[in-house]
């Protein structure tokens, strides 16, 4: 089976081959005989119900300096691939939505994953909350008093944006902390949804752990281990990799949540647990096959294309 497989997402010039989980997908589609296209959000264009994309046709190999080659632009219906992915990253803005309606016009001629209806409706620090009984005590609020109410409860508590990504704007604010009240007045400028504010878990200081669930089933897991004197493990924020294996409770809550992911279309998704709660579910681009493999012997990207062609049919 060759399949016409294009990937929506950034330059490719610019990803880090050690590290970026779409340009293995892309090997291993490559590997199995699909034909590869690119494009970035900005080459879509809708005319009626049609929609165009300006792709190029793509190559890759791990050569650093030389890992792909591109094709001449074109201007192509998108119904003619069989599979399109999203594989763009954050910040989850009005222009990643807009992307996701586009993209519902060439459903379900052609496969799209994640499929875009749900990852519109499931923004990472916001799809969590329909799973109460697994994560910390959170509020989501704009309201400066429930947001006080909530510190002297808990103390101990962490600020960020509803919206954020990578660990970008993490705030762990102590108890004797006396910055809260700037900290909300420089969010406020900076932003106009709310902020969500969580109970602060001290077992972050020992990692925090992406689990990478293909098709609502636990595929890997890798544990990141933030730098001394950072409350943040995000590998963006300079955490680190550590092998590791799930734990019954880990287990317990990929079996919670997996049916749904599996229903709405998510086939690769990346958790984040601290401890014994869900932080985070990440849908939009997740990442950590190359770190799984490298630490586990796995083939994440294998896994992930079987689960892709089953769907296909």
């Amino acid at each position: 089976m060759s399949l016409a497989v294009a990937f929506q997402m950034d330059p490719i010039e610019s990803i880090n081959i050690d590290t970026d989980s779409s340009f293995m997908m892309a090997l291993e589609a490559q590997r199995r005989g699909h034909r590869l296209f690119h494009y970035h959000p900005r080459d879509l264009s809708l005319t009626g119900n049609r929609l165009t994309a300006r792709v190029r046709a793509l190559t890759v190999e791990r050569r650093r300096g030389a890992h792909y080659t591109l094709g001449e632009a074109q201007s192509v219906p998108l119904t003619e691939m069989d599979v399109v992915l999203m594989r763009q990253d954050p910040p989850f803005d009005m222009a990643y939505i807009t992307a996701t309606h586009l993209l519902e016009h060439i459903q379900p001629e052609v496969l799209v994953l994640n499929d875009p209806k749900s990852v519109r409706n499931a923004p990472e620090k916001l799809f969590v909350t329909h799973f109460p009984d697994l994560m910390p005590p959170t509020l989501i609020t704009s309201d400066k008093q429930a947001i006080l109410d909530f510190r002297a409860e808990y103390r101990d508590i962490i600020v960020k944006p509803l919206f954020g990504n990578g660990g970008a704007g993490v705030f762990h604010l102590k108890p004797d902390d006396e910055n809260l009240g700037s900290l909300l007045e420089l969010f406020t400028q900076l932003y106009r949804e709310p902020v969500i504010v969580q109970k602060y878990l001290p077992e972050i200081r020992r990692g925090d752990k992406r689990i990478i669930l293909i098709d609502g089933e636990p595929a890997g897991a890798v544990s990141r281990l933030p730098q001394e004197g950072e409350a943040r493990a995000n590998f963006h924020a300079g955490g680190s990799a550590q092998k590791t294996d799930l734990t019954e409770r880990e287990r317990e809550i990929c079996a919670a949540i997996g049916p749904t992911l599996r229903d709405q279309g998510l086939v690769f998704v990346g958790i984040d647990v601290i401890g014994d709660y869900l932080t985070e579910i990440n849908v939009t681009s997740p990442t950590g096959i190359q770190e799984i493999n490298r630490l586990n012997g796995a083939q994440l990207e294998v896994t992930l294309w079987d689960a892709i062609e089953a769907r296909r049919g």
